[in-house]
């Protein structure tokens, strides 16, 4: 007796891992340029300074910084700047408002994971809402008219409430200000992410593409003034946006209200892109 072999027209179900190899990646290549480390200086003024900066790959990180003010100028600030004068601000805060509404189950599984229930009930229940009465996310139903508040989490965060340490600072195109803990954290989210899974295990991986263009553009968008102010506003553009950067993080950690605007084109971070600049040596 034979085994019935499936029929060349049958499609056979073939699970993947979610496309989130490109984030892993940049964390190994991240990992190697460790061996670029600037000498820390003898002096204990200066050595105090190199410490609060957390900035031991300075040099490469500059290098990247450059490199990525070249790509943001040419092509990604160009792209939000179409997409924020076409798109009139109503739909655009819709786009935001459903692409963290279909983020939920990250923000609700890094809640549990941190022993944040009473964060995680707000997060099931400004799903519950914003996803029927809200359609689909579009409208933010839950904080407008039941008063629960965004709050958004990653994995870089659980990690750094489960103790582990930032590492350091890193510089990384497109993705922007960041250190390892983030970026293992970033690769976390998408891994966990159920929609990322179903996408990719029912050969839609498009979606995916799409939906992280358009969290990029949108995230972008929101930035064009703000990152536009500080650079006007810097000395040092690249000092300053290292700082903002790890002050809010230390912000979001502690689930306090950010004192920095995102400087990182990440949806979660996005958010309240147009907080008010206070630039002030960053401690963590």
């Amino acid at each position: 007796m034979h085994a019935t072999q499936p029929s060349s027209g049958q499609r056979q179900p073939q699970w993947k891992v979610p496309q989130w190899k490109a984030v892993a990646a940049a964390a190994l290549l991240a990992g190697g340029l460790l061996a670029g480390c600037t000498t820390a200086p003898a002096d204990p003024q200066a050595r105090a300074a190199y410490d609060e900066a957390n900035d031991p790959l300075e040099p490469v990180n500059r290098a990247l910084f450059e490199f990525h003010q070249v790509l943001d100028n040419f092509l990604l600030k160009p792209v939000a700047f179409v997409y924020s004068t076409l798109v009139p601000e109503p739909a655009r805060e819709g786009v935001r408002n459903a692409l963290l509404n279909l983020k939920t189950p990250v923000f609700l599984a890094n809640d549990l994971m941190q022993g944040e229930t009473m964060r995680a009930g707000d997060t099931l229940q400004r799903f519950a809402i914003n996803s029927t009465i809200g359609v689909l996310g579009v409208f933010d139903a839950a904080d407008k008219w039941f008063g629960i508040p965004r709050h958004t989490e990653d994995f870089g965060q659980t990690l750094a409430v489960w103790g582990s340490g930032e590492g350091p600072y890193l510089f990384i195109p497109v993705i922007g200000p960041s250190n390892p803990r983030d970026l293992v954290g970033l690769a976390a989210d998408s891994a966990m992410d159920p929609l990322n899974w179903y996408l990719n295990n029912t050969d839609r991986q498009e979606w995916i593409y799409a939906r992280t263009a358009l969290t990029g553009i949108d995230a972008r968008a929101e930035l064009l003034e703000t990152l536009d102010n500080l650079e006007k506003t810097s000395l040092d553009y690249y000092v300053t946006m290292r700082s903002v950067y790890r002050q809010r993080r230390a912000d979001e950690i502690a689930n306090r209200k950010p004192r920095q605007p995102s400087v990182s084109p990440t949806i979660s971070q996005a958010a309240d892109a147009g907080s008010e600049i206070e630039v002030k040596p960053a401690k963590q």
